[in-house]
């Protein structure tokens, strides 16, 4: 086992933990703010210096992306049966749209500065959950992902779906769920790897159990 491939675990936990998020989200209009927390805050860490970092470091890494591991245990392992079949294609779809958004180098650059418009905002609340900091993030995915070829569609409850602040999230959410795939992707991993290499992501991923 690689540490390259222990990297790709933490990129992989944060994009099914994404799909997670907003399939539940999406059902049921509620989120888990811890869960959430963490990966709304990695959009923000673009210079870290380490994987890691990106969600919390070192010791708060594991247990901010508790829920991803988890999930993509379950999909890469003997239980894939038991995830969410919304989550399993969310969770595709996110990696597929970033392979997209890779091949656009003027959104990329435009998704770059929103993301400093949008950190020094956060100088102005108390947190990255606050319903302005979900609306700027929300903001910049319709200004931006939302106008490529390909589009996640979300599936759920209209009542919550059509809820301001819920479809927010839902585009907050799958943001951040962007920057988990790309960081998959500067770290080597592609989408066949989630068969061809399914043994070897699973033992990286049962050494941050």
């Amino acid at each position: 086992m690689s540490s390259r491939e222990k990297e790709q675990t933490i990129a992989l936990s944060a994009v099914f933990q994404a799909a997670e998020l907003v399939a539940v989200l999406a059902k049921t209009g509620k989120v888990d703010n811890a869960s959430l927390q963490p990966l709304l805050e990695s959009l923000l860490m673009v210079n870290a210096a380490s994987t890691e970092d990106i969600y919390g470091g070192q010791w708060d890494c594991s247990s901010n992306l508790a829920l991803g591991r988890r999930i993509t245990k379950q999909a890469l392992g003997k239980e894939r049966s038991s995830v969410n079949p919304d989550t399993l294609r969310y969770a595709l779809s996110l990696i597929h749209l970033e392979n997209k958004l890779s091949k656009a180098p003027e959104m990329l650059s435009l998704i770059g500065q929103k993301i400093g418009q949008i950190e020094q905002k956060k100088a102005h609340y108390d947190s990255v959950l606050h319903e302005n900091m979900l609306a700027s993030i929300s903001g910049m995915y319709q200004d931006t992902l939302s106008k490529l070829s390909f589009r996640i569609q979300v599936h759920g409850d209209s009542r919550f779906l059509q809820q301001p602040h819920v479809a927010n999230q839902v585009r907050a959410i799958l943001m951040s769920g962007i920057r988990a795939a790309m960081l998959w992707r500067q770290l080597g991993g592609k989408r066949w790897h989630l068969i061809f290499k399914r043994k070897a992501l699973l033992t990286a991923l049962e050494s941050r159990s």
